[in-house]
C-alpha cells in the first residue's frame, strides 16, 4: 500500500454504516441513483461533474461573463466535463419553459444534468413553524425543475437558529415532508455539510437516519467541516467526517483551494479522501468545486479535475 502511495505522490509531478442494505444504493441502477459511473471515465470508479459555483464570479456582478444557459456548453467546451451541477441563485427563473430551454441546450450538446443546489429557499431548520413550512414549500419548484432536467437530486441546507437538538428536530421534519414530495418525482434530497451543526458529521448522519426516507442522503464536501467560521472556531476532522458521511452519500463535492507545484491540494489529501470514498462503496458523481484565489477559476477547475483523475487512478491501481 505504501509503495503505491509513494508512487502516486511521485507521479503527481509528472502529470458510520448505511441505514440498511438497499436503502442507499451507490453503484447500482435505482430510482434514486439513476446514473452508473463505473468504467466510463478514464477507468475511474466515479464520474466527474462540475459544480457551477466554481465559476460563480462569471455568473454575477459587474464582471458577469456568462448566463445560466451558457454553463453546460462552457463546461464541456472548456474543460471536457459533460456532467453539470447547477446553483439555483443563477437561475433567472424557475418557470418550466425556461427549464425546458435549459434541458434542450444540454440535450443538443450531450451534457448530463446531475444536481441542482438550492440556496435561496429559506431555512429547513427554522424553529418558526410557519417559516419552516414555507421553506419546504419553496423547495417544491426546484424538485419539479430537477425532474424536468433529469437531475437525480436537489442539494439542500440544514440551517436554523437555536440549539443543535432543536434545529435537528426541525430539519428532520422538513426533510421528511420534502422527501415525500420529491419521491413522487424520482428525486433525492441530499444535505451538504455546509456550516453550523451540519458540518458536524455525527449530527448530520443522525438527522438523515431519523428521516427514515430512502431518498434522503448527504452530499459530503471535502472543505466544509468548519462548524464555527470564526478564526480558531470549532472544526470537525475532515477524514473522520468523510468516513461517517460516505455511507449515506448520494454525491460528493471535491472542494479545492490551493495547489502545490506537484499539483496536489495543499490542505487536503485527495488520495486519502478518494480512498475513503471508494471504500464506502460509492460509485456516483464527484463534483469539482474550486474556491481558491491563487489560480483563476478555469485554472483551478482544471487542476482539480487533473488531481481527481490522478488520485482516482492511484486508488484503483492499489487494489488491482
Amino acid at each position: 500500500m505504501m509503495q503505491n502511495r509513494r508512487t502516486f505522490m511521485k507521479s503527481a509531478a509528472l502529470a458510520t454504516a448505511a441505514i440498511s442494505a438497499g436503502q442507499f444504493v451507490h453503484g447500482k441502477q435505482s430510482q434514486f441513483n439513476p446514473f452508473p459511473a463505473v468504467g466510463e471515465e478514464d477507468e475511474l470508479f466515479f464520474k466527474i461533474s462540475l459544480a457551477q459555483w466554481s465559476l460563480n464570479a462569471k455568473f454575477r456582478g459587474k464582471t458577469k461573463e456568462l448566463e445560466n444557459l451558457d454553463f453546460p456548453a462552457y463546461s464541456k467546451d472548456k474543460f471536457g466535463i459533460q456532467n453539470v451541477e447547477y446553483v439555483d441563485q443563477f437561475f433567472p427563473s424557475s418557470d418550466k419553459e425556461y427549464i425546458k430551454e435549459l434541458l434542450k441546450r444540454t440535450e443538443d450538446i450531450g451534457v448530463r444534468n446531475v444536481l441542482l443546489m438550492i440556496d435561496t429557499a429559506g431555512s429547513l431548520g427554522d424553529l418558526d413553524e410557519v417559516k419552516r413550512i414555507a421553506s419546504v414549500e419553496k423547495h417544491y419548484q426546484w424538485v419539479e425543475a430537477a425532474e424536468i432536467l433529469g437531475c437525480h437530486a436537489i442539494r439542500v441546507n440544514a440551517r436554523g437558529r437555536g440549539s443543535d437538538l432543536d434545529v435537528a428536530h426541525a430539519t428532520t421534519k422538513s426533510l421528511i415532508t420534502l422527501g415525500q414530495f420529491a419521491a413522487d418525482y424520482g428525486i433525492s434530497v441530499i444535505v451538504e455539510n455546509h456550516g453550523g451543526p451540519s458540518s458536524r458529521a455525527s449530527w448530520l448522519t443522525s438527522v438523515i437516519r431519523n428521516t427514515g426516507m430512502i431518498n434522503c442522503g448527504v452530499l459530503p464536501d471535502f472543505g466544509n467541516f468548519i462548524i464555527d467560521q470564526k478564526p480558531g472556531g470549532e472544526r470537525y476532522d475532515l477524514y473522520q467526517g468523510m468516513k461517517e458521511l460516505m455511507p449515506l452519500a448520494k454525491g460528493v463535492s471535491a472542494k479545492s483551494h490551493n495547489f502545490d507545484e506537484e499539483g496536489n491540494e495543499v490542505d487536503k489529501d485527495f488520495y486519502r479522501l478518494l480512498k475513503i470514498v471508494k471504500d464506502s462503496g460509492f460509485r456516483g458523481y464527484i463534483g469539482i468545486e474550486y474556491e481558491g484565489s491563487t489560480l483563476s477559476a478555469d485554472e483551478g477547475i482544471i487542476a482539480t479535475r487533473n488531481l481527481l483523475i490522478k488520485a482516482g487512478k492511484a486508488v484503483m491501481a492499489e487494489e488491482a
